[in-house]
């Protein structure tokens, strides 16, 4: 049988350091022993190489044997027990005697195998004690009001407990940089608290291993590796995912790193909120050191103390900043704005705008015009910001403490004024309101050079050795714009939007007021035309025609041929006067019909339109075909000049020594797509031909009246047609769409409502 180790040499280069296999180092560190059962067989297939410093077997043989031969019936029991409670998660360790001897073993799986790993029973520290301490903070945790205050008395808790000599709550940015935001070591000690540390010194890996194992032990800094052993079965691919594993052992990185900084052992507790790796509980020793499990659980339990508080906590330190927010803006909510324009200017020069979110000066932005106050920028940046802002949004909302780190360099050269926003769209036209905070220079305390986290030398990558503190002047950057700030700022910004909609909806309502006037006065002069063309044009219309017909039948008088001629010619001008004004007054009737739809066939209706068309259809060589057509309701007047224009259109828009063809079919029964609050059914046709088309972006210009794509040399025609055709189906409450293809041809789809009114709509 032959054997091999997984130990993972690649080695950790500027290229790949912050993508350094850390989840399976093929190693563990040497406090304790590891096994890997295979879960189907039940064998050893891992094993690390130090398990003789424990029991008395090597690891040779132990690998590929099963593990009730090595442990035991017994211990095997106990061990699937353990698997079948479901407690491979549990931090309760189970106790084993293996070989003879008392060992606390965790347990996971990993894939398919379950990693077992024994560390032997230690002298406990007295569980009343640790009970007591507990108990003790518990009674303490009410007594403080801030997150601040919680975290100090975490770090002196958690030192109690297990008595390391530097005791940390170490918090992340929104980068990952860190911050010592607690501390509690030892009066020889140079403290941390209020350092930083950039967030290379914890790559995105480690923090991932961080969120899967919430607690990480490293009993001996300078210990030495212990390999992990496995059958070579030939796969240069096996390893061991160690992520949740007690024992697993450290980056050499980040081993030099605590080197670097002289500690001895450490102990990391994650701390989780609202699923993103919040912080770590750090604990370092400066010499070797390690707890049992009843004290690990027990420091667990401070980071437990702290993520169930963090909301709570930020709660009531946000609070009066909330309150203060709310107040403004309820201030400013309860004025009485006119819905004019000129209403921006009594509301920009109110306080309440600007403490709604602690801001120094603010800008609102309406059709080009700028309403400001308070500290912001010239009107010209204003202008650019906001356009800048608008497309690179999609006109939502924008919010940053440091602008220059999100605006292409020189887009607005100073920062004074503006170096954090709280920018809000309020539509279309780049307006928008936007929040100005000033630059706030602030001093940060770096645990060494950021910029330098990595280093590389004669000796190759390594951490920094330097750990004095580095300060950093940030310039062009603002204060944070906290939560309750911001949610005020957004709450005022739909208030504000609303106000705009109102005085764009007063002005509607004003245009369209004056529009039916003008609307009405003209219809009144429409009607006095048609009374007068079809009424009081009669009357002499009539008179012309009798007195004419007289002179033509009176026998007793000779009349002349020529005059005879005349006046037949005058008689017959007359009644084609006549014929022309009963079509005015049918076509007013029309405007203000009155009849109800009724079910119409229109395949009877196209069968007559063809008939009308045959002399265009033959000229052209073309081709109608007609598919089965559902009825619809209508009126058939109205649906055989419809049906007439798209027939005629398709024909006089044909391809040249192409003979059109028209296939006029069913859609069938829909709903309409751009309807999505309507349960309303729609009967559906389509026209479609072989013409010349059209580009899809004239796919509505095409319904607007006297709209041409087409020069008058090319083809003739008024450009009314298909305006015509969008006025009936308007009529008739339904809907027509086109779409077309230059040189391929044209479709039209026409919507016919299920259900109809009594009455048209005209």
């Amino acid at each position: 049988m032959k054997i091999k180790d997984i130990v993972n040499r690649d080695i950790v280069n500027l290229t790949n350091c912050e993508f350094e296999p850390i989840h399976i180092p093929g190693s563990i560190q040497p406090h304790g022993f590891l096994i890997g059962i295979d879960s189907d067989s039940w064998k050893i297939d891992f094993c690390s190489g130090n398990i003789s410093n424990y029991i008395d077997i090597d690891f040779k043989s132990v690998l590929n044997t099963a593990f009730n031969t090595v442990f035991g019936n017994d211990q095997e029991n106990l061990v699937k027990e353990y698997i079948s409670k479901n407690l491979l998660l549990s931090s309760s360790p189970l106790r084993l005697i293996l070989i003879g001897k008392e060992f606390l073993c965790t347990i996971h799986k990993s894939e398919n195998i379950y990693i077992l790993e024994a560390e032997p029973t230690a002298e406990n520290k007295k569980l009343s004690d640790v009970y007591d301490q507990t108990s003790q903070f518990l009674s303490y945790m009410n007594e403080t009001h801030t997150l601040q205050e919680l975290c100090d008395m975490v770090v002196k808790g958690t030192r109690e407990i297990t008595g390391y000599d530097r005791v940390m709550v170490y918090r992340f940015d929104k980068d990952y940089n860190g911050e010592v935001f607690a501390e509690s070591c030892l009066d020889d000690l140079e403290p941390f608290f209020g350092l930083h540390y950039p967030h290379t010194d914890i790559p995105p890996q480690a923090r991932e291993l961080y969120m899967q194992n919430l607690l990480r032990l490293i009993v001996d800094i300078n210990y030495e590796p212990v390999p992990i052993y496995t059958v070579d079965d030939g796969n240069d691919a096996k390893n061991l995912n160690l992520s949740l594993s007690v024992l697993r052992s450290t980056s050499p990185i980040h081993v030099q790193y605590l080197q670097n900084m002289g500690v001895g052992a450490t102990l990391t507790i994650s701390l989780i909120h609202q699923k993103k790796l919040w912080g770590l509980i750090a604990c370092h020793h400066y010499s070797v050191k390690n707890l049992t499990p009843e004290i690990r659980l027990a420091a667990q339990l401070q980071g437990h103390f702290i993520t169930s508080q963090i909301d709570i906590r930020q709660s009531n330190e946000e609070y009066d900043i909330a309150r203060k927010s709310n107040l403004a803006l309820e201030k400013i909510n309860s004025m009485e704005l006119p819905a004019r324009e000129d209403s921006f200017e009594i509301l920009i020069q109110r306080p309440e705008l600007l403490e709604l979110c602690n801001a120094s000066g603010v800008s609102i932005i309406i059709n080009g015009t700028i309403y400001k106050s308070g500290l912001t920028i010239e009107d010209e940046d204003i202008l650019t910001l906001s356009k800048w802002l608008s497309e690179h949004t999609g006109n939502t909302q924008f919010v940053t403490d440091k602008l220059i780190d999100s605006i292409p360099e020189n887009l607005i050269d100073r920062c004074e004024n503006a170096s954090g926003i709280n920018y809000h769209s309020l539509g279309i036209n780049n307006n928008c309101i936007i929040w100005y905070r000033p630059e706030t220079l602030s001093e940060v305390n770096w645990a060494g050079d950021p910029h330098k986290a990595i280093v590389k030398d004669k000796n190759g990558l390594s951490p920094r050795n330097s750990f004095k503190l580095w300060k950093e002047i940030i310039k062009c950057q603002s204060n944070v714009w906290l939560d309750p700030e911001l949610n005020a700022a957004s709450n005022y910004a739909h208030s504000l939007q609303r106000q705009l909609n109102l005085i764009l909806m007063t002005k509607e309502e004003e245009k369209y007021r004056k529009l039916s006037e003008v609307l009405k006065e003209t219809n009144s002069e429409l009607e006095n035309i048609n009374w007068i063309s079809t009424h009081d044009l009669q009357e002499p219309l009539r008179k012309i025609q009798m007195i004419s017909s007289r002179i033509l039948v009176k026998e007793d008088e000779q009349i002349s041929e020529n005059v005879a001629n005349s006046l037949q010619r005058m008689n017959n001008s007359a009644n084609r006067m006549q014929t022309l004004l009963v079509d005015i007054l049918k076509y007013t009737k029309i405007q203000h019909i009155d009849e109800s739809f009724a079910q119409v066939n229109p395949k009877e209706v196209l069968k007559e339109v063809i008939a009308d068309l045959q002399e265009m259809i033959n000229e052209k060589h073309a081709t109608i075909e007609i598919g089965e057509l559902p009825e619809i309701y209508g009126l058939t007047f109205l649906l055989k000049q419809l049906f007439s224009n798209l027939v005629q259109n398709s024909l006089k828009y044909s391809l040249n020594n192409v003979p059109p063809k028209v296939i006029i079919s069913s859609l069938g029964k829909s709903k309409l797509d751009f309807d999505h609050n309507s349960d309303d059914l729609y009967e559906g046709f389509q026209f479609s031909d072989n013409g010349i088309g059209f580009e899809q972006k004239f796919a509505e210009n095409i319904f607007n009246i006297f709209s041409r794509l087409h020069g008058q040399e090319e083809y003739k025609g008024s450009g009314v047609g298909l305006a015509l055709c969008k006025k009936i189906m308007q009529v008739h409450k339904g809907f027509i769409f086109a779409e077309g293809i230059s040189n391929k041809g044209a479709i039209f789809k026409l919507y016919f409502p299920l259900e109809v009114d009594t009455e048209p709509l005209v």
